[in-house]
This record gives C-alpha cells, structure tokens and sequence, in this order.
C-alpha cells in the first residue's frame, strides 16, 4: 500500500482541522486519522487529498468532503457490533471510515465501475465489509434488520423500502432535497413512530435507482 510519512502528516492536519470544525467523537477521528484518502481518488489528486473539499471521482461521481463524512458517521454514533447498510459506496472512503467503527458494513453501489474499483481498495487495504452492486432505493432486505443506515447521497424523499429495513431503535442518516439537500437523521421509535431531526443544509450527488 503507497503511503508516505508526508501523507500521514497531512492526516493528522486533518483530524486536527475537523476537530476545529465541531467533530468530538474520539473514534471518528481515529479513523479519518487512520484511513489513506489518496487511495480512493486518483493519483494526480494527492496533493489535495486531505483538503477538507469533495473531489471528483468516476462516474461524474464525487467523494465527500471529510468534514462531511465525518459529520455523517458521528450522527450516527455506530457502535462496535452494529450492522450498518451504507447506500451509495462510490469511492469506498466512507465505507472504510465506517469499517473501522465496525466490521459489519453492508455497502452497495449501481455503478459497476465503481463498484470493482472501491473492492480493488478494499483489497489492498485488507478490509472485508459486504459489498453489493444493485439499486440502493431497494436496500438489502435479505440482510435486514440493520441497526443503522448510512445514505450518502441527496434523496428527494426518504425511501420507504431503507424505513423497512431499519431496526427498531435504529437510526438512518440521509440527505433529502431536490436541489440542495437537508441531513435528516430518522430514529425508528416503533414500526408505526419515527422521530426526524435536521442538521443543516449539503449538497450531494443525486440519488438514483435501477443498476447502470
């Protein structure tokens, strides 16, 4: 695996900028500090890998700034045995910050492209989370219950499928919008009870159905 003392430098500047920027789980931090951003964009992006800004990846996709992904992962205060669904793997950086909270991630991606090259990472990095290549508005109902969801892209409504096969008590981090996209974080209180709280305004990639 290609990473310099230089890099780790740069890691460590950057666990300190997000502490700065109101990210006070401890565990969080670790991660960000311990997973190789520059591994997940392209080579000619190392130099910028561990600015606090999204970088464009396949796909017209983009990989979310750290600020975000940390702010996305400390709401969702995973704990070390919770079975957590992430839609929308991309460059498979959230997916590794998360895979360090707990090593049961279940991540699924429609783009193919993407797809085998965040399982190519994966490999290099020697982490194993579950990944699936198909349509996140569907989930994963043959795995579910999950303790957590994680949806990393802008949804124009919370899907009724991910509220299905999310565990009672459990909790769903999701951004919803048209054009700009609010952070919702959804606690399933009961089958019949959710309780919604907002974390101000993002912009993400939209989220899109059916495999391509």
């Amino acid at each position: 695996m290609y990473d310099t003392l230089l890099l780790q430098g740069m890691r460590a500047k950057l666990v300190l900028l997000l502490k700065e920027k109101g990210i006070t789980d401890q565990k969080v931090l670790d991660s960000i500090g311990k997973v190789p951003r520059h591994l997940f964009t392209d080579r000619s992006l190392e130099r910028i890998a561990y600015e606090d800004r999204s970088l464009e990846i396949l796909c017209s996709q983009t990989i979310s700034q750290p600020s975000t992904v940390a702010f996305q992962t400390q709401l969702l205060n995973i704990k070390n045995r919770d079975k957590v669904l992430e839609i929308g793997t991309g460059s498979g950086y959230q997916t590794a910050v998360l895979y360090n909270l707990t090593s049961r991630i279940y991540t699924i991606e429609r783009q193919k492209s993407l797809y085998e090259n965040a399982r190519k990472v994966f490999d290099m990095l020697n982490i194993h989370p579950q990944c699936f290549f198909g349509d996140g508005y569907l989930g994963l109902p043959g795995f579910a219950p999950f303790d957590k969801i994680l949806v990393t892209c802008g949804a124009p409504q919370v899907p009724q499928n991910l509220i299905n096969q999310l565990k009672t008590g459990g909790m769903m981090v999701i951004p919803v919008g048209e054009n700009s996209h609010t952070m919702y974080r959804i606690t399933k209180v009961s089958d019949h009870e959710l309780k919604s709280e907002t974390f101000g305004d993002y912009k993400f990639v939209p989220m899109l159905k059916n495999k391509c």
